[in-house]
């Protein structure tokens, strides 16, 4: 058939084919919109579903602390950053968020506890960790920084971090259950300068609902061993890897921990546990802890 004796022109069909191609564009453009938006609805959806999964358990935060590199103590200290590390493996595993920090200075220690704050909870379970000097001034115990300058007790209060003062904090947060282990029962390495000093930590009082593990009774010192990690992280991973299928309370462990340790040492070195639990905290997430 001849268009042309009809009357149709090129420009005329070309003109047609690029109407139809137009349509076409859009009738695709609007399917695929359909489809994008269907998509976002179905993801909106699963992240709701996630959120109400993840709302519906309690949140359990860590905040681990290994210092060993101290410019005035003899030699650095090697365990607490292997602990941290080794204990920061094992707390992830059991659905702990958390921010572990190595060789921290003051500055370091204060903008971690203050992350640690910010996302407390009332269902919170906050979990602290501490290697490295302890020392107690005034019946009181701080954790040291690595950049700590100490010449006389004042300065402790100045620079180091108040055990105490952390699980206040976090108290006053709203969190429900606060578990402590500190590995920081070691020689004063500051105490020739101090005109009287103390040995190891003080005893450090125990808020509502809380649960404390430190590596040696108050006042006595922990000496280290010879192993790359510390007598006391050990014996506590030991515990918390336990292959049981059910969860096992925190308290148990601790106290199992306390016991192993002071056993392998015939009483050399008895660890210390103190607790205000008033609820359950359990260990062993693949048994749904």
């Amino acid at each position: 058939m001849n268009l042309f004796g009809l009357g149709i022109s090129r420009r005329s069909l070309a003109i047609a084919a690029a109407l139809v191609g137009t349509v076409s564009l859009a009738i695709g453009a609007h399917a695929a919109l359909n489809t994008k938006r269907a998509l976002d609805s179905a993801k909106a959806v699963a992240a709701g579903q996630m959120d109400s999964a993840i709302a519906g358990r309690p949140s359990r935060l860590a905040l681990v602390i290994g210092n060993g590199h101290y410019p005035d103590a003899n030699s650095p200290l090697t365990q607490p950053i292997n602990d941290a590390r080794a204990l920061t493996g094992a707390l992830r595993h059991e659905g702990f968020n958390v921010d572990v920090i190595e060789d921290a200075s003051h500055d370091d220690m204060v903008r971690a506890i203050a992350r640690m704050k910010a996302k407390v909870r009332a269902d919170s379970v906050v979990m602290l960790f501490f290697g490295g000097y302890g020392i107690q001034v005034g019946r009181e115990s701080y954790m040291i920084p690595v950049d700590a300058t100490i010449w006389k007790e004042a300065d402790v209060r100045r620079d180091g971090v108040s055990v105490e003062a952390v699980l206040d904090a976090v108290k006053a947060f709203g969190a429900c259950a606060k578990l402590v282990v500190l590995d920081a029962s070691r020689r004063n390495p500051y105490e020739r300068r101090f005109r009287a000093f103390s040995h190891g930590l003080a005893p450090i009082t125990v808020p509502d609902n809380a649960l404390i593990l430190t590596s040696a009774s108050p006042g006595a010192v922990a000496e280290d061993s010879t192993g790359a990690d510390s007598v006391l992280v050990t014996e506590l991973l030991n515990h918390i890897n336990d292959k049981a299928d059910r969860p096992r309370a925190a308290e148990t462990i601790f106290n199992q921990t306390r016991v192993a340790i002071a056993r392998a040492s015939a009483g050399a070195q008895v660890p210390s546990v103190s607790s205000s639990l008033m609820e359950d905290v359990s260990f062993n997430a693949k048994a749904g802890s």
